[in-house]
């Protein structure tokens, strides 16, 4: 088994694969290698053409149970118009999951990340994910606040002085209740394919319910920065511009203070970079 699943998998995560595709072959190793996740493409032993996708990983990672709850739930809408991937088989107590790979090519990296209606095309499929269901949380805010504090207590590389204006903005903002939706959690061209004309979606590892906005974050502070009419372009996608000022501000903040801190702490200097620069951004909008 070891020829194929290169060391990635565990014993037991290699045999369920085994048992679910047997006689599956080795493609290619589509890992970030930032995490403990595993992905790989892997071929039908009977259907060389017919491919797979199976994402694994250690037992205190979280991602691959978000991701299985994401299929179960809200993903149909985009799968069963091909637009993301289906899932064939998981396994949440061995935390591994198999879905239908899904033809195209990364959006980032390409023209493709710069198109307007790259944009549009993610407007609404955004909102059609976000459309599914709604349920209003008095809470949410205040957790997540809590939680972009609690990233200062662990190691970072952000200054004393930042820390401290962090600090007094959130420990002044008085949280209100939010309306949460399913959300992506990583809606940017990393995690979009092309496949001709049609865009598609991968990559659930993030999936929760949260504020929809959320779901913006990553596009504002890079694809959008410098280029509004990308951001036009989704809006016109989407349908509106549904962004809360005051909510929009802290949650760009606590985007940054969360950025910067995991980015230190698994050695992405490049998006660590980012998160100091989305810090400098975020603390400019309470100036």
């Amino acid at each position: 088994m070891e020829a194929w699943h290169r060391n990635r998998l565990s014993a037991r995560q290699a045999e369920l694969v085994e048992s679910w595709l047997p006689g599956v072959s080795f493609v290619a190793d589509l890992s970030w290698n930032l995490l403990d996740t595993a992905v790989l493409e892997v071929a039908d032993a009977a259907d060389m053409q017919r491919r797979y996708v199976v994402k694994a990983a250690g037992p205190t990672n979280h991602h691959i149970g978000r991701e299985i709850d994401a299929h179960e739930s809200w993903i149909s809408v985009w799968s069963g118009q091909n637009r993301a991937p289906k899932l064939v088989h998981a396994d949440r107590s061995e935390n591994i999951l198999v879905t239908e790979y899904l033809q195209g090519s990364l959006v980032e990296g390409t023209e493709a990340e710069y198109a307007p209606g790259t944009y549009q095309q993610a407007g609404c499929l955004l909102r059609i994910f976000h459309e599914q269901t709604a349920r209003t949380d008095v809470d949410y805010e205040a957790r997540a606040t809590g939680k972009a504090l609690s990233w200062l207590e662990r190691p970072h590389r952000i200054s004393e002085s930042r820390i401290a204006r962090v600090r007094a903005i959130l420990g002044a903002y008085r949280p209100k209740p939010v309306v949460l939706v399913p959300t992506h959690g990583d809606w940017q061209p990393r995690n979009w394919l092309m496949d001709g004309s049609e865009l598609r979606v991968i990559d659930f590892g993030r999936y929760d319910f949260r504020p929809a906005l959320t779901d913006l974050c990553r596009l504002a502070v890079q694809q959008w920065r410098s280029r509004s009419y990308l951001e036009a372009a989704f809006f016109e996608g989407y349908g509106t511009d549904f962004r809360d000022g005051d909510v929009w501000n802290v949650t760009l903040l606590r985007e940054a203070v969360s950025t910067a801190a995991w980015a230190y702490q698994v050695g992405d200097r490049r998006f660590e970079a980012q998160g100091h620069r989305m810090l400098r951004d975020a603390l400019g909008n309470f100036s």
